[in-house]
């Protein structure tokens, strides 16, 4: 076993594709965690991170490391890069006393990169400076240097650089963690405290819990307590992950592992909980925890058949399990009968969700119209929080309707700027600051001296109404700047907006599932949109939308035919009968929706 002096525990933090995944390959090869040439991206084990080639859940993995003499055990944690996986990042921080900061030195420092700094230096880690990817044709790693020491105030002299796919510099990294990241500062001899920070649900083994050893020793067989309930459980095993588990019987100060506590119920594991050992009763100060995630997008899931609602009730545990940051909540649809109401951190994060529903649990779902909460305002003074856009007032006289907003920061090449401007100015923004990114130092338009424009990247600041990221906004971002532009926010304040609800209604029946909110000078495009878009999916019926119960567009689709063996004269019987049968079999789809069929992919 390890003392304390010799553990590190350290993640990597950088924007998406700045190459962490591959760094954390290159490093358990150097330690003989894993073999040369096999698999790349070897923490990235969800499908849905091969399929996207995006990293969507932290990983842990501990690396025994040879330096002068003496083996360290380092816990490594790979972190996601994108914003709508920021709460992950931020749980990965709390296991940790350092990080590496890795920059592309091709594309300099980006949105998620400042983003990630301040939640780290925030808990306050120790970061180590790491430019990437050096032996690209583009590469800048001086630039790219200066422009870390001017934003982050780090020594630029004290940055690493490496290519982590070529295997330069890496020789520089494990040594750079043990001299320059802290040891953990737990105590061996007071009572036994322990973090978890990440669950996951075992076919075999039940519930698995990720923790880190803060005080004392967690061994198996100990009974231990979760702080947050009383409950008590026994550990069946305990150990660290190489990166596959790999059994110790016991985890000591400052170590991160996983254990197997017994726990029959998959909602009684909670990220954030103190566990403690039974005999050494309960604790004067539990472990701080996190902050619950905020939701800033919502979305009704609902199971295709009624039949199928408790599978993916069950489907559902077993990934919330792993998933801590969607907030669920059962409800019942007129139109799609029983399901639940989740709270997703972006859009991405929601789209990641549902893959992994449909993957790792074989679970098909209706997904409705994302939509973000609003605070609305009555006439007599009462204030309500909508989640959904069916439960909106539309007979009752209103004050006002408050939308939330979001700081959002965005990074584009100059050649680029005024397409993004044109795209935020579009979508309901308001600038806050443009500032130019000039031979690493950022440069106010104010204070810019002449000759100084078009310095390469732009960081432009602007307040846009969330509800406009729950759509395609990221994706036409990237259409704009081919790709270039990078993009990240932070909550902002709500603000007055002059919303309505927009009803789809079908046979004069308004579609709750359908519902949705939109500005009052777009209602008229998006309606007409919305009903073309349904002429072309929705077999022959009659729809309209109506935004505040006036129909502002509407589409009618030739009916059924009922005589459907007109065409026949004479003949056998069985002729009419099987167009009977077919006729009763599209009168059974009907059913579905009382008089209208919706297809899921309407939905």
């Amino acid at each position: 076993m390890f003392p304390t002096d010799r553990i590190r525990n350290f993640c990597i933090i950088a924007h998406v594709d700045h190459g962490k995944s591959t760094l954390a390959d290159r490093l358990m090869e150097l330690t003989g965690a894993i073999d040369k040439g096999g698999q790349t991206q070897y923490l990235d084990k969800l499908q849905v991170e091969r399929d996207r080639g995006i990293t969507v859940k932290a990983q842990t993995v501990s690396l025994v490391y040879k330096y002068k003499g003496e083996d360290y055990l380092l816990n490594l944690i790979d972190t996601p890069g994108h914003v709508d996986f920021s709460y992950e990042v931020s749980r990965s921080l709390a296991a940790c006393q350092g990080a590496l900061l890795v920059v592309d030195a091709g594309q300099g420092i980006q949105a998620q990169t400042v983003a990630n700094y301040h939640l780290a230096s925030g808990q306050g880690l120790s970061l180590i400076p790491v430019i990437n990817k050096i032996d690209l044709p583009a590469a800048q790693p001086s630039v790219v240097a200066q422009q870390m020491g001017d934003i982050f105030g780090v020594d630029p002299e004290a940055a690493l650089l490496t290519s982590a796919k070529k295997g330069t510099g890496l020789s520089t990294v494990l040594p750079a963690v043990i001299e320059r990241i802290p040891s953990p500062k737990g105590s061996k001899d007071a009572p036994m405290r322990a973090l978890i920070f990440d669950t996951f649900h075992d076919e075999y083994r039940g519930v698995v819990c990720l923790v880190q050893v803060v005080d004392g020793c967690l061994k198996k067989g100990d009974k231990i307590v979760a702080a947050s309930t009383g409950l008590s459980y026994e550990v069946l095993d305990a150990g660290i992950l190489t990166p596959e588990p790999h059994a110790t019987g016991k985890l000591m100060t400052g170590q991160v592992g996983y254990i197997v506590p017994g726990i029959k119920s998959l909602k009684a594991a909670r990220v954030g909980d103190t566990l403690y050992n039974a005999k050494e009763g309960p604790l004067s100060e539990v472990l701080p925890g996190f902050k619950p995630a905020k939701s800033n997008v919502y979305a009704g899931l609902y199971a295709i058949s009624g039949e199928d609602f408790e599978e993916l009730c069950g489907a559902m545990d077993k990934l919330l399990l792993n998933d801590a940051s969607v907030v669920v909540k059962k409800e019942t649809s007129e139109a799609l009968g029983p399901g639940f109401r989740c709270g997703f951190l972006g859009m991405l994060h929601m789209e990641v969700f549902m893959q992994r529903l449909e993957q790792e649990y074989g679970a098909s779902v209706i997904t409705t119209t994302p939509t973000v909460p609003y605070i609305v305002e009555l006439a007599d003074g009462e204030v309500i929080q909508l989640e959904r856009a069916s439960d909106f007032p539309v007979e009752k006289k209103l004050i006002s309707i408050m939308e939330p907003t979001v700081n959002a920061s965005i990074i584009v090449p100059d050649t680029y700027l005024g397409k993004v401007i044109e795209l935020c100015q579009a979508r309901r923004g308001e600038m806050l600051d443009h500032s130019v990114l000039a031979g690493g130092s950022v440069t106010s338009m104010e204070n810019m001296q002449p000759g100084e424009e078009g310095g390469g990247r732009t960081l432009v600041r602007y307040i846009l109404p969330l509800a406009e990221l729950a759509g395609d906004f990221y994706n036409d971002l990237k259409s704009c700047s081919q790709g270039y532009a990078s993009f990240d926010y932070e909550e902002g304040e709500y603000r007055e907006a002059d919303l309505q609800r927009l009803d789809i209604l079908a046979h004069r029946k308004v579609i709750d599932a359908l519902a949705r909110m939109v500005h009052k000078d777009d209602a008229m495009r998006i309606g007409r949109e919305l009903c073309k878009k349904m002429s072309d999916l929705l077999d022959k019926q009659q729809f309209e939308a109506a935004a505040n119960g006036k129909v502002i567009a509407r589409e009618t689709i030739k009916a059924r035919r009922k005589d459907v063996t007109a065409k026949c004269y004479g003949g056998d019987v069985t002729r009419k009968r099987k167009l009977l049968d077919k006729q009763k079999e599209g009168k059974r789809k009907m059913k579905r929706l009382g008089s209208l069929d919706v297809p899921q992919d309407l939905v």
